[in-house]
Parts: structure tokens; sequence; C-alpha cells
């Protein structure tokens, strides 16, 4: 039987059907499990949650005197939750809540990931409460959690690169005028896609420079290594499993584990190959700075053999051809970092100028809407980073939320 009780109610020996809330407000990637550590019940009271939904066939009652205090809470099954409507909103507006969900999706993907590393199979339908998460941010601007989740530490990239391509592919799937379920699975794909990489040593995973050709070798063993994972859990949509397997296969043969050519490599592996390596790219290591996001997909448009160019015009209208972060050149001889993009046309973005090439000196920084009619602006070229050495690029782009 369902009970929905009061978290002080709660012990261990229990099992955890739901949680009564939203996925941000608990600590955990999974929503229903055995709670069997101490350590876990009490991440649970001191979470935001209030309730949650016990299942007393698979674990402990409460006891008889709070039974009675909450007896009307006993039905068969938790009410089904209410689809809100997901309502566009701008980047200012959304980079506070995609920040939020970008530090709980980093908590939970951790924790997914450590349970695979220690051995333990991982239920991957459980993360689909953290995918819907990411979808809405997406769906409502998708500059803000991608350009985010660009950001990243050599402490937890592994993580933030998995819900990185998780938004990536969520994109993507929604440019291409995918159904709900074909989005939620491309997400899902996207998140753990990488799964395998619990497998490799910490210090071949974790390296800051070159690897040497053994220790790439196992590196590329992880594709393999998390197909097995995924084969031990249940309930897992081929094409995620293929996705796990595939997403570094190269159209021309020259990818592994496997070295498939063009239509032999699925279309969500496909899609995969391109989130995958676009959010590699524009990512700092300690060992290399990220490219530039506009001279990225420059680059990536000229890797034929690579990549499918078909997914790849799509995956460049989801983004922009000069996505959010791009540093741009603009007729005035002005630069500037793009900030926002425009639905009605990729060459007119919203730009932050904030340099004079022609002075050589940084101007106070100016919002452009390119878009504007009669703006007098345009953007004549991308800019390398690099070439400029500006510190604080990222911090002009993330504009604050109030």
């Amino acid at each position: 039987m369902l009970k929905r009780i009061d978290v002080a109610h709660l012990k261990t020996g229990m099992f955890i059907q739901e949680f009564c809330g939203s996925w941000m407000y608990h600590p955990f990637w999974r929503s229903n499990f055995m709670l069997s550590e101490a350590e876990d019940l009490r991440r649970i009271r001191e979470s935001a949650l209030k309730e949650v939904w016990i299942d007393t066939r698979r674990g402990l009652d409460v006891d008889a005197g709070k039974e009675a205090e909450r007896a009307e809470h006993v039905i068969p099954s938790p009410p089904p939750p209410r689809k809100a409507e997901v309502r566009p909103a701008s980047l200012r507006e959304e980079v506070a809540r995609a920040a939020k969900i970008c530090a709980r999706a980093k908590e939970s993907v951790t924790s997914m990931f450590m349970e695979a590393r220690m051995g333990n199979a991982i239920e991957a339908e459980q993360a689909e409460p953290l995918v819907h998460e990411i979808s809405n941010s997406v769906q409502r601007n998708p500059g803000a959690l991608i350009s985010l989740a660009r950001l990243k530490t050599a402490d937890n990239y592994t993580y933030m690169h998995s819900i990185a391509v998780c938004a990536l592919m969520i994109a993507l799937a929604r440019q291409m005028q995918f159904d709900e379920a074909q989005t939620k699975n491309a997400g899902l794909a996207g998140l753990i896609h990488d799964v395998g990489k619990m497998r490799i040593p910490l210090e071949i995973l974790n390296k800051n420079g070159k690897l040497t050709d053994e220790e790439f070798a196992l590196m590329k063993t992880h594709p393999a290594e998390g197909y097995r994972i995924l084969q031990d859990s249940s309930a897992v949509a081929p094409e995620v499993m293929d996705v796990c397997l595939a997403h570094h296969e190269k159209l021309d043969g020259t990818g592994y584990p496997q070295g498939l050519k063009g239509e032999g490599i699925s279309l969500f592996a496909r899609m995969s190959a391109i989130c995958d390596v676009y959010d590699a790219i524009t990512s700092a290591r300690p060992y290399k700075s990220g490219w530039d996001p506009a001279e990225s997909l420059h680059k990536m448009s000229e890797w034929k053999g690579h990549l499918d160019m078909y997914l790849f015009r799509a995956f460049v209208k989801s983004l922009g051809i000069y996505p959010i972060g791009s540093l741009v050149r603009l007729k005035s001889g002005r630069l500037g970092v793009v900030t926002e993009q425009n639905p009605a046309s990729l060459l007119t973005p919203r730009v932050k100028v904030f340099f004079s090439t022609k002075s050589q000196s940084r101007l106070p920084p100016e919002q452009i809407d390119l878009a504007r009619p009669g703006c007098p602006e345009k953007i004549i070229s991308r800019e390398e980073p690099e070439n400029w050495n500006f510190q604080d690029l990222d911090d002009l782009w993330v504009i604050p939320a109030h």
C-alpha cells in the first residue's frame, strides 16, 4: 500500500516510492528506493521536502499512532503530476533558474555515476525527472543552461559535460521536431552517454596532460563499458543504449569502438557525436582553453567525414550561428560578446559591446539588439578570444537575474 507521510515519520527500512515535490527539492538522482542508510535519512530531513510516499509492501510501515494521524493520506496511488505550461523566457529570466538546475543536476549525476563506479546497476529511467527539468529550461530559453553548463572546472568536468550534452541533445531534438518521448530519450542518452568513464581509473580520467597511447587505448574502452553498465539496468530504451556505445563513431568509419560508417550509425548516435564534440571543444580543460563557440561551429563545419552535415545544420539552427558567449567584431570596429539569440534571424543576435579596436580600449558595456529596426551595426567577423586575452568574457554574457 502506498502512503503519504511526513518526513519526520520516515525511518530506515522504509521504501520510498516518490518524493512529494520537485526534483529540485530533494538530494537524490532517483525517486524510489529502499531507505537503508542513516545518512540518506538525514539528507531528506534537511532538504526542503515535507512529505514522501512510501510503499508498505516493499518496506516498513509507519508506527500505529502515526498511522492514525495520517489515515486520510492512505490512498491507492499518488495522483499524477499536472503538466505545467512551459513559457518562453529571456536569458535574464532563465539564467538564475538554469544555474540552480545545473547545481542540482551536478549533484545527481555525480551520485548516479558514483554508483556505477562502485559496480552497482543504475536505473536510468529514474533520472527522467532530472531530464525533464533540463528540458523545461531548454524550452524556456535554450541558451541559458547550455551556456552555463559549458563553464566547468577540472573536478566536475565529466558530470557537467553530461549535463551539457543532455541539454544540447534536447535542443537538437526539438529543432528536429521530435515528439516528447523521443526528446526525453535524446536527453537521457546525452545525460548518461559517458557513464562508462566510471570504469576508467581516476588518474587517467582526471589527467591534466595528454594521454599516452596506452592510456588513450584504455580511455577508448568507455563506450563499451558504459553499454555493459546499461545492460545491467532495466527499461533502458534502445536508442539510449546505442548512444552510449556509438557516440564516438564517425561517418567515414574512423571512429570507435566498432568503426561504423554512414547509415550504419544510428540517428541518435550521429546526433550525440555532434553534441559531444561541441561541448568538449568549447569547454576549458587544465591543458587547453575552450574554443570560442562561433569558431567551434565553423571548424566543425569542415569535418565532413566526421559529422552528419544535415544534422549539423539543424544543430547550428538550435544554437545560432553565433552562440551565446561568442566574441564578434561589429561594423563599427567594436567588439562584443553574444548574449542572446534572435529567434527570427541567426545573423542578428543581441550583443554586449565592451571594446573599441580603434582606440584599443575598454568601453562601458552596452547591449545592442542587432535585429532592432534601423540598427546601424552588424556582425562582420568572428574573433578568437586568445588573440585578445580578455579574462572576463564569461562574466559579460552571464547576465544577473536581478
